[in-house]
Order: C-alpha cells, then structure tokens, then sequence
C-alpha cells in the first residue's frame, strides 16, 4: 500500500512512521497543505490511502481534502480532527472524506481503519478488473451485468456503477457506494444508523452516528443530480431506499 500521511505534527508523523513500516507500507509525509497537494498531483492515481489532518498550516485540511477529491473521487481518505471539533468532523464527512480519527488517537486504532478501509477498496478494485478480463466488452442496458436490480434502478458491484431512471450516478466515493448497495439490496427496509455503521464500516463506532449521516447527505446529493430522491429518512429509526416515484428515460 502507498500512503501518503498529511501531518503538520513531525512528532505524530515520526511516531506513526515507525508503526507505517512495521506493516512494510510504502508511506509518504507531507507537513502543510500546500506540499500534500504537489506530493499527490505529481502522479494521482498511485495513492491507495490518505490520512489528513485538517488542522494545517498554508491551505487547510479541508481544502486539501476538496481538491484531492476533484480529481480522484474514490481514493480512500481519514480525516483527522480533535476531538471537540465535531462541526469540523461533520464537515470533513461531507467534504467526502471515507472515516475519520479524533486526536489523541491510538496508532494501533489509525492501523486498524486503515485496513478495514483499503481492505474494502482492494475488494472493489478487484472486482472490477475481474469483470473487465472476463468479458471487456458489455452493454450498459445488459441487465445480467447487475447484481443489485429494482423497478428503476440497477447497481454493479464489480463496475462501481448505480444507475437510476437510466441515468448514472456519478463521482460515487467508497463508502457512498456501499451505503447505497446496502439500502438497494433490501427495498423499503428501513436500516437504522447502527446497523448501517456494522454492514458498511465493517467496525464498531461506539455510538457516532453523525458518519452515516453526513454520508447520506452527500449520497443524497449526488442521486438528486440524476432524478428523484431515493433515500427516505424513517425519523427516529433511520433510513431506506424507495424508487417507487422514479420515472425512467
């Protein structure tokens, strides 16, 4: 894995480096926003994993985060925050980071997201080039291609593709991807926060339900580009999915 950890504290950077090569990771360290944008634009598609700090000098960790995800919308990214910063939290969620980690955190718990993150994004990658070698050429409106099928929507999970009335939703992060197969899979079944967090996170989050939310808000948007709304919220249980009022092209 090539890891790049934009980190203005050399200290947590030095700390986190030593455990970085335990796992023989291939990790890179930029101190302030301005070098994390030049590491990562000098060849963007070679970065498996991001860890940022939004508390940097020169451009802000949320500005980072804003144009990295301009030009690479799924590469998986942890925010780190302070733990009081819960508007800063939410923001970097929205702002399309994948997880975060509150300050002071433990290295063996930044360890272990990191894995359960870049273990989900192996398996997507692979997926989609097994797909590809076994038959290169497929028609969009094949409908044996899709795993994931309602009245108005379909979904492949080895493409990472979500169509909705005919239409695709684009710029899908990770983690927007599979809270929306998630909800697709079982139509009108209403999933609360907790269980979203178990079936999507693939670990516990002792209660931050604010992850799911700020996913779903960004998810949300990225379907209202393409047509009507299929994420109801169920109030004081959580959400589910319903294409009942789509109308395909």
């Amino acid at each position: 894995m090539r890891l790049l950890m934009i980190e203005d504290n050399k200290s947590v950077s030095e700390m986190m480096k030593m455990f970085f090569q335990k796992e023989n990771w291939d990790t890179h360290f930029a101190y302030d926003g301005n070098e994390a944008l030049k590491m990562f634009n000098e060849n963007p598609e070679s970065w498996d994993m991001i860890t940022l700090d939004l508390n940097l000098p020169g451009i802000d960790g949320m500005q980072v985060g804003a144009e990295i995800r301009k030009t690479d919308p799924t590469v998986p990214i942890i925010m780190l925050t302070a733990r009081d910063s819960e508007s800063d939290q939410v923001l970097g969620l929205e702002m399309g980071a994948d997880d975060y980690v509150t300050k002071p955190f433990s290295p063996i718990t930044l360890i272990a997201r990191i894995k359960a993150l870049h273990r989900r994004a192996e398996i997507s990658t692979t997926k989609a080039a097994t797909t590809e070698s076994d038959s290169p050429i497929k028609a969009m409106d094949d409908s044996s291609n899709y795993d994931v099928q309602t009245d108005h929507f379909k979904l492949n999970s080895s493409t990472r593709e979500a169509i909705l009335g005919g239409k695709p939703i684009l710029d899908l992060t990770p983690k927007e991807f599979d809270l929306l197969k998630t909800l697709a899979q079982k139509p009108r079944q209403v999933f609360s926060r907790e269980q979203l967090l178990q079936q999507v996170w693939d670990y516990e989050y002792y209660g931050d339900e604010r992850t799911v939310d700020a996913h779903i808000k960004k998810l949300r948007q990225k379907i209202e580009k393409v047509g009507p709304q299929i994420i109801q919220t169920v109030w004081g249980v959580g959400y589910r999915f319903d294409d009942s009022g789509v109308v395909d092209e």
